[in-house]
Formats: C-alpha cells, structure tokens, sequence
C-alpha cells in the first residue's frame, strides 16, 4: 500500500481519537451543564450509558497498563509508512499536541480514575431515563 494511504489513514484514526477524548470529556460537561440548565437529552440512557462504557474501556486500559488499540494501530501504520513520530501532516501535528503529552504513567491512571469517578457519580446525580 503506498505510504501515503497509510498516512491519511493514520490521521484518519488521530481524528476519531480525539472525537473519543472530546467525547468522554465534554459528555460530562454537558451533563452536568444539562442538569443545571434542564436540558432532558443528557438524561438519555443510551448516550449515557456509552460515555459511561467509553471512560471504563480508558480507566480499565490504564490500570493495565494497556495502550489504547486506536494510539497502537496509529502508531503501526505511521511506522509502516516509514514516518518516525509525530512530525507528519498538519492535522497529525496539532491534533497530536492536543492529545499526547509527557508524564508519569501513574498521572494518567490517577486522572482517568478521578474521571471516571465523576462520569459513575454523574449517575446518580444527573439520573439517565430510559
């Protein structure tokens, strides 16, 4: 497959991962902005119930200690393309400097934890309907 392909699919999978991140991050804004301002989408079980499943899958990786399957296929494919790092495409670069960033292994888990805290405790605060 010519390298370019699997760059643009390398990218393709930065964007997903960021849709993810900003998903899991401003699902619980916005249900806890949702519960001050009445809005009744964010009580929806559904949408609640896979930000919920998508924060567990990232809580459960990190204490693991398991990298996420979408940053390890990124990550083949760029070096299948014969690119080391993150110096590519412009949506790589920037989208890249949002999502990755140094520090220990330990922040991380303690971060997601704490997160999914709040999304579990969302629960029960901001209840879901079915």
């Amino acid at each position: 497959m010519d390298s370019r392909w699997l760059l643009v699919f390398a990218d393709t999978l930065l964007i997903l991962h960021t849709m993810l991140v900003g998903f899991v991050i401003l699902g619980l804004v916005a249900t806890f902005a949702g519960y001050f301002c009445q809005w009744r989408w964010v009580r929806n079980f559904w949408f609640r119930l896979s930000h919920l499943i998508v924060i567990g899958v990232v809580v459960l990786q990190s204490w693991l200690g398991v990298l996420c399957p979408l940053t390890s296929w990124e990550m083949a494919l760029r070096a299948k393309a014969g690119e080391a790092g993150y110096e590519g495409s412009f949506i790589q670069h920037w989208l890249q400097s949002i999502l990755y960033y140094s520090a220990p292994d330990w922040v991380f888990s303690l971060a997601y934890t704490v997160f999914g805290a709040l999304v579990l405790a969302s629960w029960f605060v901001v209840r879901p309907e079915r």
